[in-house]
Formats: C-alpha cells, sequence, structure tokens
C-alpha cells in the first residue's frame, strides 16, 4: 500500500513538473512570437504582424502586452471613412481586444485612450453628422474615463475640448450661414431665437471644453495646442452674446489666447535645439 502511495506521488510530482516546464516553454514561444511581431509592427507590417500576436496571445492567454500590440495593429489597418466589410472589421476587432484587456485591467490607459482615439478617428469618417456627432459622444466618454485613471493627463482634458469643439462647430457655421454672415462678418448672432436656442442646447457643451482646456493647461501651461482651441471656443462662443459688449469681451479673450499661443509656438521653436548643417569639403 505504501508503495502504490509513493509511486502515485512521485507520478504525480511528474506530471506537475512537466506541466511547469510545458507552460514555461508556451511563455518563451509566447514572448518570441511577440518579439516577431513587434519587428514586422515597426516595418509597418501590421497583417504579418497580427499573425505573430495572435499567436502568442494563443499561447499565453494572459499576456496583455501581445494583445494590446494585436490590437493596436487592427487599429493601424483602419482607415476612417472605409465602409468595406474588412476595414469595419479592423474598427471592430481592435476595440474587441482593447475591452479584453480592460476586462482584467480596468485601469489601463493605454486601452481607454485607444478605444477613445478610435472612437474620435470614426467621427472624423462618418458621412452622417448625426453618426459624427453620436461617435464624439462615445470617444468623450472614454478620454473621461481616461481622465479619472489619470487626472494628470494632459491629452485627456484636451481631447475632451476638441470634441466639444467638434460637436459646436458644426451648429455654429448653420447658424451663421442661415443667417446669411460670412465668415468675416462680426457677430453677435441677429436672430434672438437662433442665439437663444443654440445657447440653449451647446452652452454646456462649450462651457465644458472651455473647462477641459483650462485644466490641460493647469498641467502644461505652455500647451500651444489647447491654447489654439481656447481661442476657437471662445471666439465662436461669442456670437451667443446677448449684448456687443458681452461679445466684444469673448473677442478680447479669444485674441488674447490666439496671440499666446504664438508667442509659446516662437518660444519653443528657439528653444529646440538647432540642427548643425552638413558641409563637406571638396
Amino acid at each position: 500500500m505504501l508503495n502504490n502511495k509513493l509511486r502515485l506521488v512521485v507520478a504525480l510530482s511528474a506530471a506537475l513538473a512537466l506541466a511547469f516546464v510545458s507552460v514555461g516553454c508556451r511563455k518563451l514561444e509566447a514572448r518570441d512570437n511577440l518579439n516577431k511581431g513587434v519587428n514586422a509592427f515597426k516595418n509597418a507590417k501590421y497583417a504579418e504582424a497580427s499573425d505573430f500576436f495572435v499567436r502568442a496571445i494563443e499561447l499565453d492567454p494572459e499576456f496583455h502586452t501581445a494583445r494590446l500590440y494585436l490590437a493596436t495593429a487592427y487599429m493601424s489597418q483602419y482607415i476612417p471613412g472605409a465602409d468595406s466589410p474588412e476595414n469595419l472589421n479592423y474598427a471592430k476587432n481592435a476595440e474587441d481586444q482593447f475591452k479584453k484587456v480592460l476586462a482584467s485591467d480596468p485601469k489601463n490607459t493605454t486601452a481607454i485612450e485607444s478605444i477613445a482615439s478610435l472612437y474620435f478617428m470614426q467621427s472624423q469618417g462618418s458621412q452622417k453628422l448625426e453618426d459624427k456627432l453620436a461617435r464624439l459622444d462615445t470617444a468623450a466618454e472614454w478620454y473621461q474615463k481616461l481622465a479619472d485613471v489619470e487626472p494628470t493627463r494632459k491629452e485627456a482634458w484636451y481631447s475632451l475640448g476638441v470634441i466639444a469643439w467638434g460637436k459646436w462647430y458644426p451648429a455654429w457655421m448653420e447658424a451663421r450661414n442661415n443667417a446669411g454672415m460670412k465668415p468675416e462678418d462680426p457677430g453677435p448672432l441677429k436672430d434672438k431665437k437662433a442665439r437663444e436656442a443654440l445657447a440653449a442646447k451647446y452652452g454646456e457643451v462649450i462651457a465644458s471644453g472651455i473647462s477641459g482646456l483650462e485644466k490641460a493647461l493647469e498641467i502644461d501651461k505652455e500647451y500651444d495646442d489647447a491654447m489654439a482651441y481656447m481661442n476657437l471656443l471662445i471666439r465662436e462662443r461669442a456670437d451667443l452674446a446677448s449684448d456687443n459688449a458681452t461679445y466684444e469681451k469673448d473677442i478680447e479673450a479669444a485674441d488674447m489666447w490666439m496671440q499666446k499661443a504664438l508667442e509659446t509656438r516662437k518660444i519653443k521653436a528657439e528653444r529646440a535645439p538647432k540642427t548643425q548643417g552638413i558641409t563637406t569639403e571638396e
């Protein structure tokens, strides 16, 4: 009886050891496939890279790095505005893989930011305005998640400002066109009902966009792209003013942000390392 038990223990131990060796080998093979995939990815061979990443995940389903690369490879092949089934599948497959990462790592900022970026890309390729706005809404939800997870991520707050502008701009342009105003014509909008309707629908959108840009600028006081969008949102908001004094105040503030953006870009350019010219001797 004792010998039988001893033989059983030895057999189980051997089986367990073999299992550990097998798992170790699979993980090593998974990492080898990841490395091959990364090399293909760096050379923009996204389809080839995807095959390596898929194999890596098959060998090690918990290999989040491989899954993030796979999702990014799918996303890299997506072309905004192209409606072919293959192209749409790239976007769907990318989102699915990013969400699988989030299922076990809900605060993975790479996955969150990538999904936000994917929806923003899709919005830019949307032919119908309602589709564009819906995707912008979803992108904003994901960028807000990113800001919640990492409040110091300036790009999250900046993107929320850009999205707010993207939602407001078509309505603003339509209102000006309906009023027969040229791009260079000063405001505000003369039609009181049109102003009030726009303010009711987009006032909070504009305010939230400005708030996001302000937070981005609190994190990076030299964020010139954020300054540029502050200029746009405030300048266009001026058309909703009920009197000329309020309108002029917004225009003055917008001009200040535009000037500050230009000055900051100039400072950054002067600060950047100078590239030495290459000379050759005869």
